[in-house]
């Protein structure tokens, strides 16, 4: 047993040195990047639309499949073909990085964007050949180890280049402090060089055409969901499930601002606090799933996410007071991971043995569409009616979700797996 440890081991902090690398990209196309936009003078509609960069995310899916089937460019097959993907990706993820850190957003928001997009779609297509690395490398007992190490790498990542980079413009400036993200960024090509190449899967007698390989990968799983009674009214409450959500969370850094917090004060909030209250609604969640079961669960847990957004009312009148803005923060990012414990539970129990993966994607992918489409037309309602009168309606728009819920779970209500 000790020398199957050994052997693990240094895979299992290449898997947390993956989860660092996946985490660092997303807060250069989202709170970051929209904190440093505010300050810049951005419009709220621009900044709004700016959560639209992360649209790559959600189309993974479709991604998946080329990066599958077509074997690395300038060479990198002789690495292997989740390595040599990897190789191919990290050097252009660290450039489009570096766009970023030497654009201004008051002089050029455009080419801010551009950037900020080709980062999204970069780290996009880096996530899916980490987790095919994940699965074909690790044993299934080890799989669970596998994730823990990559979500506190990318914990840690997202703290870095969230709080950290927020903070480190008050020292470097904005510029300094987001190359220092890139210098981060250039470590992937030394942790795909020192990760062992997963044994290929043996092919099958025949290769289908690139089209076939398409249909079977998306149309087939797809079709065997849309079968099933009350599909489109779940898939309508998948999509809806994080609207309210998505339009409160896409503006906080232009409203942290309006009410005078500077720098410290987002990045003190934002970053060990909101990090605590994520990981321990997450647990509590899991402890409710397994409790309650997933009906319950994501019913109550769903009820206090929505009832958390009251937080945003009560931060808009209280005139800049730090402690709210810390209780906000962190009642937000305890609300989430509560929910997401029961959603994410839910997703799963959707899919079917034989679709499993892909059914998961699909799914997942509706679950971000709200976030990265409604939610990017946030800056412009809030632009029209203000910061107390925005965060109701994002409220209300919480609600066609919880409705549709309490219908699904009345009338379609999750099976409860039993381990054999």
């Amino acid at each position: 047993m000790n020398q199957a440890v050994a052997t693990w081991r240094r895979p299992l902090w290449l898997m947390g040195g993956f989860g660092f690398i996946a985490g660092l990209p997303l807060p250069l196309s989202g709170f970051t990047l929209r904190q440093w936009m505010s300050e810049g003078g951005v419009s709220l509609g621009a900044i709004g639309l700016s959560a639209v960069i992360g649209i790559a995310y959600s189309l993974k899916f479709l991604l998946a499949p080329v990066l599958d089937q077509v074997a690395p460019p300038l060479g990198l097959a002789r690495f292997g073909r989740r390595r040599g993907w990897l190789l191919a990706i990290q050097p252009p993820l660290v450039l489009a990085a570096i766009l970023l850190a030497l654009s201004d957003p008051a002089r050029a928001p455009v080419a801010v964007v551009a950037a900020a997009g080709l980062i999204a779609f970069l780290s996009a297509s880096h996530d899916i050949v980490v987790d095919a690395w994940r699965i074909e490398l690790f044993p299934t007992r080890l799989q669970g180890a596998a994730l823990a190490a990559y979500v506190w790498g990318y914990r840690l990542a997202l703290l870095i280049s969230g709080a950290g980079a927020i903070k480190g413009a008050d020292l470097l400036g904005w510029h300094g402090a987001l190359l220092g993200v890139a210098a981060l960024l250039g470590l992937g090509p030394l942790v795909s060089l020192a990760a062992p190449e997963p044994v290929p899967p043996p092919s099958g007698p025949a290769r289908s055409s690139l089209a076939g390989r398409l249909r079977q990968a998306l149309w087939e799983p797809l079709a065997d969901f849309l079968a099933r009674p009350g599909a489109f009214l779940i898939l309508g409450f998948i999509a809806l499930f994080r609207l309210g959500e998505a339009m409160a969370g896409v503006m906080t850094a232009p409203f942290y601002r309006s009410l005078g917090f500077d720098r410290a004060a987002v990045a003190l909030a934002t970053g060990l606090p909101s990090l605590a209250a994520v990981i321990a609604g997450t647990g509590l969640g899991a402890v409710l799933v397994a409790r309650l079961g997933v009906a319950r669960a994501l019913l109550v847990t769903g009820c206090i996410q929505t009832a958390a957004m009251l937080m945003y009312v009560v931060l808009a009148s209280s005139h800049g007071r730090h402690d709210v803005l810390i209780a906000t923060v962190m009642t937000e990012a305890f609300a989430v991971g509560l929910a997401d414990a029961a959603f994410i539970t839910y997703l799963s129990g959707l899919c079917r043995a034989e679709f499993t993966a892909t059914q998961y994607a699909l799914l997942s992918a509706i679950a971000t569409i709200a976030v990265h489409t409604l939610g990017g037309l946030s800056g412009f309602l809030a632009q029209a009616v203000g910061w107390q009168e925005f965060y109701v309606l994002s409220l209300f728009a919480a609600l066609p979700a919880m409705a549709m819920m309490l219908r699904i779970l009345h009338r379609f209500p999750p099976a409860e797996r039993v381990p054999a």
